[in-house]
Parts: C-alpha cells; structure tokens; sequence
C-alpha cells in the first residue's frame, strides 16, 4: 500500500487530547506542530482550552487555524449567519452546524472557533458544504467525548430508525383527521431494528417528543426534528407522542444507535479470492471514490449484521481477465444465495462445492469462476503481490474461533 500524507488544524482539551476533524486523525501515526515552530512532534504539555456554549445568531467568532499557503496560524473573523441542521461529511445523520460569513480554506479543518476565552465550535470543511465557514456545535464535541471517555471508543448516534415526510399541505393534514392547531411529520416506515418497531406504525403522524411539538416539515419551528435523537445515549427513553386514526397516544420509546446499512466509519475487513477483493461498504470508501454514488448512504439495515459488500478491486490474473469494469458493484448473491455480509460472502465461498462460483452483481452483472481454480489461485496471488492473508484480522479471528468450536 501506500502511504499518504495528510494535514490539518488542532487544539488542545482537558485530558491531554488533542481535538481535531475525523480526516487527520484516523490515520495509525500523528505528528503535531505548533505555532512558530517548523519541527513535528509528539504532543505534550499543552495548555487546553475550555469549550463554551453555542453562540447566538450575529455574534461575532473567530476561527484559528493552519490553511494550506501559508506556515503561520491564521486568525479569520466571522459572524454567526446560521444555525442549522446538515449532514457532516462522517456522518449520515443530519446534525446541529453553525454557519458564518468567513471563507472556509483546505487546512482550517479541525481548528478552534472561539468566542471571548472559550471554544464555541470546530471548523469543518467538506464537499458535503459550500465555500462558507461551517461550525461543529460544542454539543455535539461534548457527546463525542462523553462516549469516548465512557465506553473507549466514539458510540455513535441514536435515532428513532424511521423515515417519514412532512405535512405542509393542510389537505394531508386533514387526511389524517388532524385538528387545525396539530403539525406534525408522518411516519413512512419502521425499520425492523429500530426499537420503535412494533410500537410506532406507519401512517402514525408525530405530534412532539418530549412534550415538544414537532413542525409540520421536521426541520423548522416549533423545533427541528432531526436534532432531537443524536445526543442522546442508547438505551434512553424518549416519550413520543402520535395521533393514530384520529386518537393521540403516547409511548415511550427506547432509543438505538442508528442502524445504518453503510457505516459512517471505515472498516478494514476484507477477503481476497484468487484476484477479486470484497470489501464492506463505507461512507468513507465512497467519499474517498470519485466514480461511486452517495446513495447507499441513506440506506438503513433492514437485519444484525447486514452490509453492503463490494468488489474494491481486481487483482489482474487469468481469473479477472474481462471483468475490471464491474469494480465497485455491489455482490447480490453468492451462488443464488442472497449475501447479509461479507463474513457470510466468505462462507458461502468457503464451503462451495459446486464446480461453478457464481457472483450476482448489481445491474443484472455476473461473475463466474471454476470455483476449485479460484481457490488455488488465490495463495499464488497473494505471494505475488506481497498480501499475508486472504482474510483480514477480524474475520481470520472469526475463522479461528469456529475452527475451535468444531473441535470442542
């Protein structure tokens, strides 16, 4: 593989941490440089600085950073235009962001905006945003790092795991035996994971959660819809109140973690079979391939485990000799059997014993391979291109401990 190269801005927190965007550091080694010094280094004794709250509309901030072009640190005015719901550039839930009027550049990503003494934000710059200075909220920071500091690991985000639409027009409003006083948003679908399934049904219009009500499009006043699940933990309760066929309810609701068919995270498994690489699917992956749509990304799991599996590449051989353009397709089947993920592809590969494999892609695509030689191929291709397993660390795990059990 090779290795890249990658730069951005950061500060110091309470803890010895440094904060900084998802882009910098989710690489395995990071250097830090400080101001009005050219050396890179390991980071200690630094003076933390203390996160404040979410500054109001018209207040003025500041955003500290390193852009690209120059070697000092970069001090850029801004006052607060907007604060809103979007999705971030990791993320497929639509969170709190702040708007300002200054110009956002290539190396502010994960520098401090403040207000007075204290950090109000942190700057984030991605294709998901125009050329304006955006801001992640001091909220949001803070139940990143509760979940860190709780459980090791960033926990990720709850949600209701629904769908639904809005109810602007008074005639849909009145559909649904709506008063004139009543907004909402109406329920589309439950997903099957979701720990609303069973309780909330489709067609139920949500009144208010937590005694807040709800406007008729979700996303503007009373309150945005979107804002009231994520900083939440899981396992809490919401109350979530519905009008059903023309009668209210009330039901308290257990809130998951979002159940999202393509994770907002990379994933490092993968498994190699003579020269096709399969890989789960990311929001990472897809925003790192120019040639691949964004629109798994809404997609929620429907089963535990479920993902989207991919061909990420062709390792050139005899065997994929003609099928380079089907790189990126997603794998239906597995010999007629619908894939859940790819520890179930490697299964069904694994304990084929017919002389054909076949793989069912997305468009109507299909591979097939003698499934004896594809097998032998594969140790061959590995020594070649200097790869030492065909599975990655998670599923040779897997491999090892199903191995054991059969031999218990």
């Amino acid at each position: 593989t090779t290795e890249e190269e990658y730069s951005g801005s950061g500060f110091a927190i309470s803890g010895r941490r440094i904060l900084t965007s998802a882009h910098v550091a989710n690489h395995s080694y990071v250097q830090v440089r400080k101001h009005g010094s050219p050396t890179k280094h390991k980071a200690k004794d630094m003076k933390p600085l203390e996160l404040g709250d979410i500054p109001f509309k018209q207040e003025t901030v500041f955003a500290l950073g390193y852009p690209v072009g120059g070697d000092t640190i970069s001090v850029t005015k801004g006052v607060v235009s907007r604060i809103e719901s979007r999705k971030y550039s990791n993320s497929s839930i639509e969170l709190l962001v702040i708007q300002t009027g200054s110009d956002a550049r290539r190396g502010d990503n994960g520098g401090p905006v403040v207000m007075g003494k204290k950090v109000v934000g942190m700057s984030i710059k991605s294709r998901s945003f125009s050329e304006n200075n955006y801001i992640i909220t001091t909220p949001i920071i803070n139940h990143f790092l509760s979940g860190v500091e709780e459980t090791g690991q960033y926990i990720g985000l709850c949600s209701l795991n629904i769908t639904y639409q809005s109810m602007e027009d008074a005639q849909i409003r009145k559909y649904f035996k709506m008063s004139p006083e009543m907004t909402g948003v109406l329920i589309n679908e439950v997903y099957p994971l979701s720990g609303a399934h069973g309780i909330l049904k489709k067609e139920d219009a949500i009144l208010a959660i937590d005694g807040v009500s709800i406007g008729n499009n979700g996303t503007e006043e009373p309150v945005d819809f979107n804002y009231l699940f994520p900083l939440k933990k899981p396992g809490e309760t919401v109350l979530v109140k519905v009008l059903r066929k023309g009668r209210q309810h009330e039901f308290n609701i257990n809130l998951e973690l979002e159940k999202l068919l393509v994770p907002d995270q990379y994933l490092l498994s993968y498994y190699i079979l003579s020269g096709f690489v399969f890989v789960p699917l990311s929001k990472p992956f897809i925003d790192d391939s120019a040639d691949m749509c964004e629109c798994p990304t809404n997609e929620k799991a429907r089963m535990s485990g479920e993902q989207i599996v991919i061909i990420s590449k062709f390792l050139m051989n005899d065997t994929t000799k003609g099928y380079n353009h089907l790189k990126l397709l997603r794998v239906m089947k597995v010999n007629g059997v619908e894939v859940l993920n790819l520890r179930h592809l490697r299964q069904l590969v694994e304990e084929c014993c017919a002389e054909q494999l076949s793989f069912d892609l997305e468009n109507g695509n299909v591979i097939a391979e003698n499934c004896k030689s594809a097998k032998e191929e594969t140790p061959l291709m590995l020594e070649h291109h200097g790869i030492r397993s065909a599975l990655s660390k998670d599923l040779m795990k897997e491999a090892s401990e199903l191995a054991s059990s059969a031999v218990a």
